[in-house]
């Protein structure tokens, strides 16, 4: 072979070795701790706020620890269920982190049930307020114990808020709710809020809700209106009203065992950076929530915004069923729903003495 092609092979052979010693995989062969974080939403940026916010977790996370902690999200439940990924992550072997919504959280750590309270926040403000506050911070550590696993933060659902839609009529009053077959999640909180309504609660599973709406054998649902906009329910429902009557909400769960392993100034780097990405997470959350409220009213036949005085009359028939319920059947103990209760009302409060304070004056 000529020497010059002989040095240009080289050439080729010694840049292909370096690119495979700086791909990803060799790079997370060199990291010494790797998370893995799950989630069920679509891996891109724009339709929700879980990877959105996981990739920005990932991004100053690995720069901030100069590439010694790998961060690995996996969106659209490759790695399993909620409940699955949670149990993963319980021993912090093959999954380090995953996101739970309030009805499977309840599954690890029961008393989680009370956030599930019907009418319990009556803006983004105070929502974001209690989730992002001391009481739920402290709340939460009893999840460690409970589980195994640890708290980091809540992600607003869909943008946290709800809407029905329907295809019978358009609800304004708590009487428009009468008899009409509404699909819930396989939670009894939602059902238990559903019958005290006057509504027939129908559990589903979310796989069947389109055909079940499409062929009527449910008359609706609820959900964050940015899940209207994603899977176009105004296809198979007519009409939509923005109620509020559930905050929809996701645990950001990680293990135990495996933030235990980390040394110190990685342990902060961790919680650091997870409240960063949920902030992050917020502003994304609204942004679903706002485009979906306002394709809806453009796609559905009528939308509707329910009032406050209509909200504080169906929260006066749901949460006295709602707390029988969650105390009797579930076994929670009152005094803890009194305290959260008591706690979002001194946070609503202590908001609007706040905001009147800086902006009015």
């Amino acid at each position: 072979m000529p020497i010059r092609a002989h040095h240009r092979l080289s050439s080729v052979v010694a840049l292909s070795l370096l690119y495979a010693l700086l791909s990803p995989f060799n790079l997370a062969l060199a990291a010494k701790y790797t998370m893995v974080i799950s989630h069920l939403a679509p891996e891109d940026l724009s339709s929700n706020e879980f990877h959105p916010a996981m990739k920005h977790f990932e991004s100053i996370v690995e720069a901030r620890s100069n590439g010694e902690i790998d961060v690995q999200v996996f969106g659209n439940g490759q790695l399993g269920s909620e409940a699955e990924t949670a149990k993963a992550a319980q021993s912090g072997t093959t999954v380090q982190a995953t996101l739970i919504s309030s009805g499977a959280m309840s599954s690890f750590y029961p008393d989680y049930q009370i956030v599930t309270t019907p009418f319990l926040f009556s803006d983004y403000r105070v929502a974001r307020a209690y989730f992002d506050g001391e009481w739920h911070a402290n709340f939460m550590r009893g999840t460690i114990k409970a589980s195994g696993l640890r708290y980091l933060g809540t992600l607003d659902d869909g943008g946290g808020f709800v809407a029905f839609t329907n295809n019978k009529r358009l609800i304004r009053t708590v009487a428009d709710l009468k008899g009409l077959k509404i699909r819930v999640e396989e939670n009894p909180a939602h059902m238990a809020t559903m019958k005290a309504l006057g509504a027939s609660a129908m559990p589903l599973p979310w796989g069947e809700v389109l055909t079940a709406l499409g062929t009527g054998l449910a008359d609706g649902q609820f959900n964050a209106p940015g899940i209207s906009l994603a899977f176009k329910l105004w296809e198979v429902n007519q009409f939509t009203t923005l109620s509020g009557h559930v905050y929809n909400s996701i645990s950001w769960m990680m293990s135990e065992k495996w933030f235990q392993k980390l040394p110190a100034n990685y342990k902060t780097l961790i919680i650091e950076s997870a409240r960063e990405a949920v902030q992050v997470s917020h502003g994304m959350a609204v942004l679903a929530a706002v485009r979906g409220w306002q394709t809806s009213c453009e796609k559905f036949k009528q939308c509707y915004m329910l009032p406050q005085a209509e909200r504080d009359k169906m929260a006066a028939l749901a949460r006295p069923a709602w707390k029988e319920w969650i105390t009797k059947d579930f076994k929670v103990k009152p005094a803890l729903v009194d305290t959260l209760w008591a706690e979002v009302a001194r946070l609503e409060k202590a908001v609007n003495a706040r905001d009147l304070k800086l902006y009015a004056q």
